[in-house]
């Protein structure tokens, strides 16, 4: 169930609802009888499930909503939130820098929750384990299809870094888990460790199948299909529409489309900017098509024209001879400069993060301004301040530029995108998410307060270091991780999301 309260008029404007989160039904009619926590005042309130947005308190007890209201209930502290909007905190699905420096950057721009669920994490349990107690903001991963991969061909188990990206690039001397087909016993060597995954926590499985051009179509098709078996969502990032003959950019959507209707699976599509191009338009039609036909899948994009990835990794594996006006569209992220046929062959030896540029504008704006497409940074580590600045502005960058100065997307539909939406994809695995991407009566207090006239991202390629503008306030689990548009120091609040299954799954190629 998720919440169904709704806002009444009339002189008082209350919230009179009955709020389903967590399994806890909770009223709201009146006012804590018990001095609260934290009492937010006279803030714009969005909620972008119930719609309402009015002035209202919104006050706070033992990490949770307890009052949203016009009532003003004593608390052992208040914060003035007028001229700001109070949503909820933002959720980015899709995060690659899970070190704290990172999470600094997200928390400026309003994050509260930033999950690995892309290329996932292996294995599993240890890499929650690494983070308990220690996490600014709330946080999550699925399970690696190239982690299990490595382990079932035989490798050395390759513990996910902090910045859970370990198989992005090549194996360390034995690259057969990237570049070569599963035997049938491999495969079920594959099956059997992502399923084990679900069982120590993780969110899904994270295939970054451009990542892994060994694993076959069949391959793929088997493991939505154990996927579907546990009621675990997939998280993709397509194969690369080179593998397709006269495919184009629609054909690995294809793919992916036809494999959760025969096999019922959930899908959620990773940076469909980037793998669409300006194909955008119809790779969206279609998805849209199969949403209509009952497969349920979601997309999501990043608010950047450039983006980033390994040089060492199998995606860029074409590139060898390409023009020189080819090589001056990447940029190399530890100096910012532009690559020529030498430096790229350097590099890539070498191994680390660069940024390709060359998408339009216009189809950037268009896809940003779509209101059923998940907001996600794709935001990747930083290191000694460098990195794409969607790690860092992603947030701010929709609600200043695209929500206010170009006006091509409404503030509500803005916040739909980074709160509700990604919390209601996570739903059916985690039932706790219903508890999040809501300002309701027995939500979690992880809210983002700004100012909608200020709001806007300062990070450039040029310097990706620079904090958003305008956050002023942002609390994970009513603890303030920003303050007055300033972090605050030796608080860890983070909690870690995990799979709510522990079910035992049918091993289907018995």
């Amino acid at each position: 169930m998720v919440s169904v309260g709704r806002v009444l008029g009339g002189r008082r404007g209350t919230v009179l609802a009955v709020a389903v989160l967590t399994g806890v039904v909770t009223g709201c009619g009146e006012p804590p009888s018990e001095p609260v926590d934290l009492l937010i005042t006279a803030g714009r309130v969005l909620d972008p499930e119930t719609g309402l947005d009015e002035v209202r308190n919104v006050a706070i007890r033992d990490g949770r909503i307890v009052a949203v209201s016009v009532e003003q209930p004593a608390a052992d502290e208040v914060l003035d939130a007028q001229g700001l909007v109070v949503a909820p905190g933002f959720i980015d699905l899709h995060a690659h820098g899970q070190d704290h420096e990172s999470s600094r950057y997200q928390a400026r721009d309003g994050v509260t929750t930033a999950m690995e669920l892309e290329i996932g994490v292996y294995p599993v349990a240890e890499w929650y384990a690494e983070r308990d107690g220690r996490a600014l903001l709330n946080f999550g991963a699925t399970v690696s299809h190239q982690g299990a991969r490595r382990q079932a061909f035989g490798g050395l188990i390759a513990r996910s870094a902090g910045d859970a990206t370990f198989t992005l690039g090549r194996g360390g001397g034995n690259d057969a888990f990237l570049y070569e087909a599963a035997t049938d016993d491999e495969l079920r060597r594959v099956a059997r460790l992502m399923s084990d995954g679900l069982d120590e926590g993780g969110l899904g499985f994270g295939f970054g199948i451009s990542y892994t051009p060994g694993a076959s179509h069949r391959e793929l098709w088997q493991l939505f299909g154990v996927a579907a078996e546990r009621d675990a969502p997939v998280f993709i990032h397509l194969r690369s529409s080179a593998a397709f003959r006269n495919g184009g950019a629609i054909a690995p959507f294809q793919e992916v489309i036809a494999n959760a209707a025969t096999t019922g699976a959930s899908v959620h599509i990773v940076h469909m900017n980037s793998s669409a191009g300006e194909a955008a338009p119809d790779v969206l039609g279609l998805i849209r098509g199969a949403v209509n036909q009952g497969i349920d899948i979601t997309t999501e994009a990043y608010p950047y024209t450039a983006s980033a990835s390994r040089i060492e990794s199998a995606l860029f594996d074409g590139w060898v001879g390409r023009s020189d006006d080819a090589y001056g569209r990447l940029q190399w992220v530890e100096t910012g400069e532009r690559l020529t046929a030498e430096s790229f062959e350097r590099y890539r030896q070498h191994g680390g993060w660069v940024i390709t540029h060359g998408r339009e504008e216009e189809t950037n704006e268009w896809i940003v301004s779509q209101p059923d497409v998940i907001a996600a940074s794709d935001g990747i580590p930083f290191s000694d301040g460098q990195a794409h600045p969607r790690g860092a502005g992603t947030f701010a960058r929709i609600l200043g530029h695209y929500v206010r100065d170009r006006a091509v997307l409404t503030l509500m539909d803005a916040i739909r995108k980074m709160t509700l939406l990604p919390a209601r994809r996570l739903e059916t695995i985690v039932p706790a998410m219903r508890a999040k991407g809501r300002v309701q009566v027995g939500a979690d207090a992880d809210l983002t307060l700004f100012d909608p006239e200020a709001v806007i991202d300062r990070a450039t390629y040029a310097a990706p270091d620079r904090f958003s503008e305008g956050i002023r306030h942002v609390l994970v689990g009513g603890t303030f991780v920003v303050r007055d548009e300033a972090l605050v120091d030796g608080v860890f609040p983070g909690q870690a999301i995990r799979s709510g299954s522990a079910q035992t799954a049918t091993d289907q190629f018995q």
